[in-house]
């Protein structure tokens, strides 16, 4: 086991479209949805040791230890393979919280797939991809590392093929909890299972759109905005809107006008993982 401190992405996601297709008796959701990857996202500096114990840096105000994703990943490796390393781990967070762009989830898949390497534990992908669906259902398509169709509640993974455009990403100065949205009575449940194929030659939408609008006037009054220069919509529940663009330089100039009531990014969508490039690099 390497003693050296490493650095990983934690990549952002868009959801390209997001249908939601039934609701399972537990509560849970059946979904189709387009996962790209970002290249931008958290920054986790990892620190592998042999005292057993992980430890994460800053605390993140609010959230116990315990209920840290990436302390729960690191906790469900050791007990998968009965792994006595520990590790501290320091996160640089630049994702909003609450901005649908699976900043935790990625957080917890970083974990995953870095721990796997510095402890040496040597779970596949397969494996650690189904290890990851405890801990919540985005967090699989985060340990593939590749563009996904995504169906079940977020488990099935198909990979796929998205153009790597660029995006302007912007959010309003609220937090959206999904569990508010997914458990809302008029969420649309009902949207008919289509292929791929299919659902590529339509009109990209979100289903969780119309009541985030409706809930949350800031995140109605942002998409307005930015429908003034580009199609728009949502990225998961929210709260971050984007609109896709050719070129990086257009993209920018819309930013250049990013009202001050708006915070955002310009980042490029890439099909492969920044995450998956960083472990292959490990690996040579």
């Amino acid at each position: 086991m390497t003693k050296d401190s490493s650095v990983w992405p934690s990549p952002a996601k868009l959801n390209l479209f997001l249908y939601i297709t039934g609701q399972r008796e537990n509560g849970y959701h059946d979904l189709q949805t387009l996962f790209q990857f970002l290249d931008y996202g958290d920054t986790l500096t990892i620190s592998p040791n042999q005292t057993g114990k992980v430890t994460i840096s800053p605390a993140i105000g609010g959230v116990a230890v315990k209920n840290n994703l990436i302390y729960r990943a690191a906790m469900v490796l050791q007990d998968k393979t009965g792994s006595t390393n520990g590790a501290h781990i320091h996160i640089d967070k630049i994702l909003p919280m609450g901005g649908g762009l699976g900043g935790g989830s990625s957080n917890a898949a970083t974990t995953l797939i870095a721990l796997n390497y510095l402890w040496n534990t040597r779970l596949t992908t397969d494996e650690l991809v189904r290890l990851s669906v405890t801990l919540g259902a985005d967090v699989p398509v985060f340990v593939l590392g590749v563009t996904a169709f995504a169906e079940g509640i977020g488990e099935l993974l198909q990979p796929a093929y998205a153009k790597e455009k660029w995006y302007i990403v912007v959010k309003p100065d609220v937090t959206i909890e999904t569990a508010k949205i997914f458990k809302h009575p008029n969420l649309t449940r009902n949207t008919s299972k289509r292929s791929l194929n299919v659902l590529l030659t339509k009109k990209h939408e979100n289903d969780c759109e119309k009541i985030v609008r409706e809930l949350f006037p800031e995140v109605d009054k942002a998409i307005l905005w930015l429908l003034e220069y580009a199609p728009s919509r949502l990225t998961g529940t929210g709260a971050c809107i984007f609109a896709e663009f050719q070129y990086e330089a257009v993209a920018h100039s819309i930013l250049d006008k990013l009202p001050d009531w708006l915070s955002g990014f310009v980042a490029r969508g890439v099909n492969t993982s920044p995450l998956v490039i960083t472990l292959n690099k490990q690996l040579q």
